[in-house]
């Protein structure tokens, strides 16, 4: 009877857990909208609304890569080095028009990742150190190309990119929502897909079954350095200048944060690419609200640090095996 008497609430417990690990962000993004819009009605006028679209776009591109690297138990620090990196040669390649400087960028983004993923891979260097070390090298080469001042943007169709608008939503929004799209079906509907989760969940099996390891993995890094080498174009496009010693600072910590926040655990074997779009979302509405209420930096960050550290308590729950 003891037995019995303990085990429903357990039981009930569990199920509260597993429902708040799976929902929770929506219910939290649903309820912060309904906040901000009480706080100021201002919020849902759509020229707001663009500005959180623009603002969000590349942090969820960005979280897109990474949680397909973070689904195979890895993690992807170098991620706002390669934007700085892909901006660093926009202005090089701008003069030839929007799609010769775009490729430019997005083959520097693969490259990089494919760096990476040959230190995970091949080298079987940690992912943390094999992308801190990737990250520091790209951002310094980034300097380097670009010089230390920042440099204006004036190409046409890559100004337009970053500030033109589709149906009154922007372009840039309509790109990751695309991308978020593809990485969605990615994940549930290819053989690529079912690949990669059951690496994340256990590696050693993965090889013994004669699965690809090393071929995903190093294809995981690469899509992460292609989305972030996307988003540095949209970047730069959008600011209409490409400063790599400050573009796409402590994006790999939005990044990471949103994918966490979203419900994909660290320790891999799962991704919810849903749960990211709206992680990224939530995380972007937070950093509106505060700043709209002239809250200053610092409590933004501890705010922010503090639902890290509850998103990543839930994903060690989730994720452990």
């Amino acid at each position: 009877m003891t037995s019995l008497t303990w085990t429903g609430p357990a039981l009930d417990r569990a199920r509260v857990r597993r429902l708040l690990q799976e929902y929770g962000v929506y219910a939290a993004l649903a309820v912060l909208f309904v906040v901000a819009v009480g706080l100021d009605t201002s919020f849902v006028q759509m020229s707001n609304i663009r500005v959180q679209l623009y603002q969000v776009a590349p942090t969820l591109l960005v979280a897109l890569g990474m949680a397909l690297v973070i689904g195979t138990e890895g993690i992807d620090l170098s991620v706002g080095a390669v934007i700085a990196l892909a901006a660093s040669v926009v202005p090089l390649y701008a003069g030839y028009g929007l799609l010769p400087s775009l490729l430019v960028a997005l083959v520097l983004g693969a490259a990089s990742g494919a760096v990476g993923g040959a230190m995970v891979a091949l080298a079987r260097i940690q992912p943390i150190v094999a992308t801190l070390s990737l990250m520091i090298g790209v951002r310094g080469l980034a300097e380097i190309v670009n010089g230390n001042s920042a440099k204006p943007v004036t190409q046409s169709g890559l100004l337009d990119l970053g500030s033109r608008s589709l149906a009154g939503i922007p372009e840039m929004a309509w790109i990751a929502g695309f991308c978020a799209l593809l990485t969605g079906l990615l994940v549930r509907r290819t053989t690529f897909g079912r690949q990669l989760v059951a690496i994340g969940d256990n590696r050693q099996a993965s090889r013994l079954s004669g699965l690809p390891v090393r071929r995903v993995l190093i294809t995981v890094y690469v899509i992460s350095g292609v989305l972030s080498a996307l988003a540095g174009v949209l970047i730069v496009g959008h600011g209409a200048e490409a400063d790599p010693a400050n573009q796409g600072l402590n994006m790999e910590l939005n990044a990471i944060t949103a994918v966490v926040v979203g419900g994909t655990p660290l320790s891999g074997g799962r991704v919810r690419v849903l749960g990211t779009v709206a992680g990224a979302l939530f995380m972007q509405l937070i950093t509106a609200v505060l700043t709209q209420h002239n809250v200053h930096t610092s409590y933004t960050q501890i705010v922010e640090a503090a639902i890290i550290c509850f998103a990543v308590y839930a994903s060690q729950e989730r994720g452990t095996r």
